[in-house]
């Protein structure tokens, strides 16, 4: 089942082509990782589905729900605030760097959106906050502040308030960037384990061995475009453009 789809998306910055024209599909239960070098459009892209960016061409539907296209002239519409609310909810966005509110402990930090936007009871988000901590391996720390957290405790907390809200589909943007490597490895098994229970996810990354290892599919970007997508296979064991070769090749020697 169909639950992403994105039709020749364009991005601009001051008239500087960020996205040129990308299209991709993502079915329930996949994960699909994003690689490519800084500056390719992979963030962008990610901004532009969860709304944080408007777009300047194409279209994206989000669980049968048409969040923008473009007419003929080239017009873009966005659908109704209830629809693109809607979407919102669909799309889980993980950042790279943590954006926990500093003033509220790891308890409210996931509480308040769900009380907030979903409507549920105190009780009722203490519960299910509660218990997305036990499987983070957090449980004690519901308490504390994200002052008080190691990096990769910060952002397992962020993890645990985009699963909060139930999203169809979990984006991750570089969540391991801000990391050391120690730390890193507690986030990438976090994410392995939501890829075993079947959690659709799209992942921008630069750990190559992860994506290797948990995608269901890869995309290769590189300035604005989609270069190469196909399974972990194809794109990391047999790759046809001679840009992902460099790329790869590149990531070998370091």
């Amino acid at each position: 089942m169909e639950i992403v789809s994105v039709t020749d998306l364009k991005k601009e910055f001051d008239g500087l082509g960020v996205l040129k024209g990308i299209s991709f599909s993502l079915n329930k239960g996949e994960v699909l990782s994003i690689i490519g070098p800084s500056g390719s459009g992979k963030s962008t892209l990610l901004r532009c589905l969860t709304q944080l960016e408007p777009v300047d061409g194409g279209s994206i539907v989000v669980n049968s729900k048409t969040m923008v296209t473009t007419t003929e002239e080239g017009k873009v519409r966005y659908a109704d605030k209830q629809t693109l609310k809607d979407v919102r909810l669909s799309l889980g966005l993980v950042f790279q760097s943590f954006n926990l509110f500093t003033h509220m402990s790891v308890l409210r930090n996931i509480t308040e959106a769900q009380m907030h936007v979903l409507g549920r009871s105190k009780s009722e988000a203490q519960q299910v906050a509660k218990e997305l901590l036990r499987k983070m391996g957090l449980e004690e720390k519901e308490k504390a502040y994200p002052c008080q957290l190691s990096g990769g405790q910060q952002q397992r907390v962020s993890i645990a308030r985009a699963l909060a809200l139930n999203p169809a589909v979990l984006c991750f943007d570089e969540p391991t960037s801000a990391l050391d490597p120690e730390l890193t490895a507690e986030i990438l098994k976090v994410i392995k384990d939501l890829a075993k229970e079947k959690m659709t996810m799209i992942v921008v990354t630069h750990e190559m061995a992860f994506a290797r290892d948990i995608s269901d599919r890869v995309i290769f970007m590189d300035d604005g475009l989609i270069v190469e997508e196909g399974s972990p296979e194809k794109v990391f064991g047999d790759p046809q453009s001679p840009r992902t070769k460099r790329f790869l090749n590149r990531y070998e020697q370091d």
